[in-house]
């Protein structure tokens, strides 16, 4: 036995400066304490996660040490908030786990991280959920209840919902500095918006001004672009439409004819006109002129005419036709009306030809008083009438099918009218500029860098910021409207009291004669969000200098410029610093087939239905849950329980947290899309039940020694054999490998890295290959439990990132330093000759599993070796192979070209360079045609490789340029490759 005690705990290259704390606390296996292992026999999520919030309690309950801690400094991260709304989605949980991972890593490095928790308001989507609570309760709008009330009820809500994502974080194993957690309405973050605003108002930045906005006649708001899904219509079709009883058809394109003032008489006696395209016929109210491009041939004829005025149909008077070169020629008759007041184009249109806008809708949808004919009537039922009125007027010249895009409002699923309203707006152009200079100069890093491109082009072409809503629920905007009582001019101010604004407006006013109204509408959600990098470390106190700004910024890259650009521009402004100079992005989140997780669909899946397991009868019954909550709707719960009923037959199977964060991070994060399979989450869990039972073997076989796993504390100067050499190897690589994947947020490459050395390398290859010794009592048992003690221990803190839960749980088991110096196990050589044996032992067990040679048919198998080389070579791994191969006995031969071995074999094959192998059973197996079939094809594929092998190495050697440069070693190595190969291929000719 060779243990080399040292206590003096060296640091080593691949050895984490800070070891997680691991106390010795076995909940998960109490019951198993009295038996042979304190360990139970197999892998129970649940237990393990209970022993660790336990272990993790008691370690809160101790004193802090405040001395012989490593540090670094301070390592910042943010957690994007999630809505009160509702709970963890598959997506916060990514979002979760991967920043958890990088926090944990950054601890192992030695650094104190501040990860800061938060929840957001969630302005639009929590006003429509209580709206619909109260709908269902009281039969009430938030109009019949007031606005006072209604608050008070959102706040009785959030304080009875707003919990549950809080403890899926947790539950999820998020290491948050819980003491930071903050609420985007809480009084510190509301300080902070207010004095935000207020000194953007101050310096000419947020500015009041009637322009083009999204607006949702169901919410009567303004909504932002994110919050608006444009859908594809391809062919007519009917979609319902919050307020209407019947649904509403989409998809049509209508001619209708404008007939030109003072125009010819064409020969067949009608007035000339000018045909006019368009999908929204309701909107002819609004109508202030008729567009076309001036280099269409169709209406050259009206380019030198000093005007041409046109007859509206509804309005008696006339509008005029213009030119621009926006107007998309193949867009229907290439004649568009211009309606500024309910479309974007047609707003930018207007803006250039000083044209005077014609509102139709009032904030509710319904056809304002100025069109009498009409007035009233919800738009979609208007159009209607005026379509049936411009068929009366014969102006109505062909209705047929279109495809087009529908804006509909995310929240309420109304459909967007697009309106000039009086906003708060946000000057962005200079905002925007120092944004780019980030990135342009270097100091801002975004990964991955093809949303670089991204970020260029949201900036260079950044807008005015609509900031304000039409809503209850938020922060109210602290401007007031000062109206002086003397000649009754309005002025606004920015105050953050209004006692503060009195004094504003006195002194604009110049007396005390004046009133005072604070704007009733509230801030966007993105605004406060924009904040949050230093409104959470105590901006705009100067205290925030200390906890500003963030390491990284991690989300996804949907909300890149909704969210992430906009904290930039707002950290630059009223920091001087950026929030932030690395942004890590992560993908979308679908299921299994790619499709984006929807109501619809009935594939949205939660992370605790993942980790917990449910039954269909429980899915179904979250679903009714969330109906009831108001969270989705009546109609939207028919579809998504028989989506769910038609993904999840059977439910979903108990994967527990580790699981569900390993498969998380499995993906490339980095992706666009991350298709979640919840079947690869249990294919993980019984990953990690093979580490479990890996540790159990070690932890049995130490007490089969006499000896103590914890006795084994450094490696370094041991006599190790050739497969525990290749095992380390296995180990530094693996080490180095996650260790490169976290600088370059490759986590996937760090969880293959892991499962391959974990299930490949060391369960079902190094350890089986360990068992006679340990069970004969060998002296080389003694080192392989060291050997598999070193593994476990190190591996295992490498995956404890991922896998916190059950690594915590193994890792009390072994010592947390076992010194060994791994660079030095990297042998290239060994590794590539353990690996060959390797392949052959796994080309053997393929032969044995096509044909069922199973034990009872006593197995026995010879080996053919290319040469003495490769005989020798085979001699050293022999009782390896033999174990790997589930073989009762091996033989080694050396044959040549003219070996006639196929009669001594039932069954032969190759196996790579080194040799071919036979097995012989002891009865006959039955083999059907169709396996002869298969073998031969098998071999038929190996024949080709072997040629197309032969002909690239030959091709090599006869090569005159090769001949001449390459040295004598090089030349003999493609020699012996050549000479392999056509041994090999004699063998099958």
């Amino acid at each position: 036995m060779q243990i080399i005690r040292n206590f003096s705990r060296k640091l080593l290259k691949h050895q984490y400066l800070c070891s997680p704390k691991v106390s010795c606390l076995y909940f998960s296996t109490a019951k198993d304490a009295s038996k042979e292992l304190p360990l139970a026999p197999g892998y129970q999520p649940k237990l393990v996660e209970e022993a660790y919030w336990e272990r993790e309690k008691r370690q809160s309950d101790l004193p802090k040490s405040k001395s012989g801690a490593c540090k670094r400094g301070t390592y910042r991260m943010l957690l994007p908030p999630p809505n009160v709304t509702g709970n963890l989605h598959l997506g916060h949980a990514l979002m979760a786990t991967v920043q958890d991972v990088i926090a944990r890593e950054r601890r192992q490095m030695g650094y104190e991280v501040d990860w800061v928790p938060g929840t957001d308001h969630a302005g639009i989507a929590t006003q429509v959920v209580v709206e619909r609570t109260i709908a269902a309760a009281q039969g009430k709008t938030r109009q019949e209840i007031g606005r006072q009330a209604f608050l008070d009820e959102v706040w009785r809500w959030k304080a009875d919902k707003g919990t549950g994502i809080v403890q899926d974080l947790r539950k999820l194993g998020c290491t948050l500095n819980w003491e930071r957690e903050y609420f985007t309405m809480d009084e510190k973050q509301a300080h902070a918006v207010n004095v935000a605003f207020e000194r953007l108002f101050d310096e000419g930045l947020i500015v009041r001004r009637n322009s083009l906005i999204n607006w949702s006649s169901s919410l009567r708001s303004a909504i932002s672009d994110i919050e608006v899904d444009l859908v594809d219509i391809k062919a007519p079709m009917e979609i319902a439409v919050p307020g209407y009883e019947r649904n509403v058809l989409f998809g049509r394109i209508y001619d209708f004819a404008y007939r030109v003032v003072d125009g010819e008489t064409l020969p067949d006696g009608s007035a000339e006109e000018i045909l006019v395209s368009t999908t929204r016929p309701e909107t002819i109210l609004g109508d202030v002129a008729v567009a076309v491009h001036p280099l269409d041939p169709r209406y050259s004829k009206y380019r030198n005419r000093e005007e041409v005025k046109l007859q509206h149909p509804f309005r008696n008077e006339t509008i005029p036709l213009i030119f621009d070169i926006a107007v998309d020629q193949e867009f229907g008759t290439g004649a568009v009306k211009i309606t500024p007041a309910h479309d974007k184009f047609d707003f930018e249109v207007a803006t250039r030809h000083k044209l005077t806008p014609c509102q139709v809708f009032t904030e509710s949808g319904h056809v304002m008083e100025t069109h009498s004919e009409f007035q009233g009537k919800p738009r979609f039922e208007a159009r209607e009438l005026i379509v049936n009125k411009l068929e009366e007027m014969n102006l109505l010249r062909e209705v047929r099918a279109h495809s087009m895009q529908l804006p509909i409002c995310s929240r309420s699923k109304d459909i967007i009218e697009y309106m000039i309203q009086p906003q708060w707006f946000l000057k962005c152009k200079d905002l925007a500029k120092d944004a780019l200079s980030e990135l342009y100069s270097g100091r801002l890093q975004i990964q991955p860098p093809s949303f670089e491109t991204e970020w260029e082009r949201w900036l260079l072409d950044s807008r005015d910021w609509c900031i304000s809503r039409q809503l209850w629920w938020g922060h109210q905007v602290p401007a007031y409207q000062v109206t002086a009582s003397a000649n009754g001019t309005s002025h606004w101010v920015a105050a953050l009291s209004e006692e503060a604004a009195r004094r504003k407006a006195k002194q604009l006013v110049g007396s005390d004669e004046f009133t005072l109204t604070r704007d009733p509408d509230v801030l966007d959600t993105w605004f406060s969000s924009s904040l949050l990098p230093f409104s959470v470390a105590g901006w705009p106190d100067e205290s925030y200098k200390e906890r500003y700004p963030l390491d990284l910024m991690q989300t996804g890259h949907d909300i890149l410029f909704f969210w992430v650009a906009r904290m930039m521009m707002m950290g630059l402004k009223l920091t001087g610093e950026a929030p932030f100079q690395r942004i890590l992005l992560n993908g979308i989140v679908c299921d299994a087939q790619g499709r984006k997780m929807s109501k619809s669909l009935g594939n949205i899946v939660a992370p605790q239905q993942v980790v917990q397991g449910a039954s269909l009868e429980s899915l179904k019954a979250g679903l009714e849950q969330s109906c009831e909550a108001g969270i989705i709707k009546p109609e939207e719960l028919r579809t998504s329980t028989a989506g769910l009923t038609k993904m999840f037959p059977n439910g979903i199977q108990e994967c527990g947290t580790d699981a569900l964060r390993f498969t998380l991070m499995s993906h490339n994060i980095k992706s666009h899309f991350i298709s979640f399979d919840v079947n690869a989450c249990h294919t993980n869990k019984l990953f990690l039940n093979k580490i479990w039972q890996a540790m159990r073997f070690t932890m049995g076989s130490a007490k089969g020694l006499g000896v103590a796993l914890q006795d084994f504390e450094s490696l370094n100067g041991v006599n190790l054999g050739m497969w525990d050499r290749w095992i380390l190897g296995r180990l530094a690589e693996t080490l180095s490998i996650v260790c490169e994947s976290f600088i370059n947020y490759n986590f996937h490459v760090a969880t293959a890295a892991l499962k391959t050395f974990f299930y490949q390398n060391l369960c079902d290859t190094y350890l089986e290959t360990t068992k006679a010794a340990i069970s004969n009592r060998e002296e080389s048992a003694y080192i392989h439990v060291g050997t598999l003690t070193a593994c476990l221990s190190w591996g295992l803190q490498a995956m404890s990132p991922f896998t916190p839960f059950v690594a915590s749980e193994l890792l009390q088991h072994v010592p947390m330093k076992v010194e060994i110096n791994l660079s030095a196990f990297r042998d290239q050589k060994l590794e590539d000759e353990v690996n060959e044996m390797v392949n052959i032992c796994q080309s053997v067990r393929q032969v044995k599993s096509r044909n069922e040679i199973s034990k009872r048919h006593h197995p026995h198998l010879t080996l053919f070796a290319q040469n003495a080389e490769s005989q020798d070579i085979l001699r050293r791994h022999l009782p390896q192979i033999k174990v790997l191969t589930r073989c009762e006995a091996v033989d080694l031969e050396l044959m040549d070209e003219k070996a006639n071995i196929s009669e001594k074999q039932n069954f032969f094959s190759t196996a790579g360079a080194l040799c071919s192998f036979g097995i012989t059973v002891s009865e006959d197996v039955g083999v059907t045609a169709e396996k002869r079939e298969e073998m031969h094809q098998a071999n038929v594929k190996k024949l080709r490789k072997l040629v197309t092998e032969l002909q690239k190495y030959r091709l090599r050697l006869d090569n005159e340029a090769f001949q001449l440069m390459a040295n004598k070693d090089t030349k003999l190595h493609f020699e012996n490759k050549v000479s392999r190969i056509t041994f090999s291929f004699y063998l099958f000719v």
